[in-house]
């Protein structure tokens, strides 16, 4: 959160002020503005300083960073962080392990996560890296009636790697 220019910070020649019931009390000197809100035992608050005249507002500001602070924490809360779960194939997987796997990525995608899948190619099967692109969409179509491929499969160096986006 940015700090904020209050009371005797401004060193304005003309302000605008607002009040702390929020009415327009005009444009008056920095010096005079400080004075109403000292009289109202309130803070003078400098809310739009790029404005021509700046624009100052008269409020609690201890209340006011506290209700920020209260706003930012409730925000954080809210947010919802995303995992990502790797799940490895290789070229010559069989059937059985392949539905296993299908299964995981299942369970993970439905727990809101994104799922990467990669294929990690060993020695000779480095000449023939297209072959890794079989399972791969194999993989993409058994999981689409839950997942989106979010990345489709692309070789990078000696991993095939593929993401998966649950769907909404």
């Amino acid at each position: 959160m940015k700090e904020m220019q209050i009371n005797e910070q401004i060193r304005d020649r003309e302000v605008r002020v607002i009040s702390d019931s929020g009415e327009q009390l005009g444009l008056m000197s920095a010096k005079e503005a400080l004075k109403k809100a000292e009289e109202r035992n309130l803070d003078l608050v400098k809310i739009a300083p790029n404005s021509t005249p700046p624009v100052c507002k008269i409020m609690d500001y201890g209340k006011y960073r506290f209700e920020q602070a209260k706003r930012a924490k409730e925000a954080k809360k809210n947010q919802k962080v995303m995992e990502i779960k790797e799940i490895r194939l290789s070229l010559n997987i069989d059937t059985h392990d392949f539905e296993t796997k299908v299964k995981h990525a299942e369970k993970f995608l439905k727990a809101g996560n994104k799922v990467k899948v990669s294929i990690r190619f060993r020695g000779r099967e480095m000449a023939h890296p297209e072959l890794g692109k079989v399972p791969m969409e194999k993989f993409a179509a058994a999981c689409d009636e839950f997942a989106n491929v979010e990345k489709p499969a692309k070789l990078e160096g000696r991993q095939m790697l593929m993401f998966l986006a649950p769907t909404k």
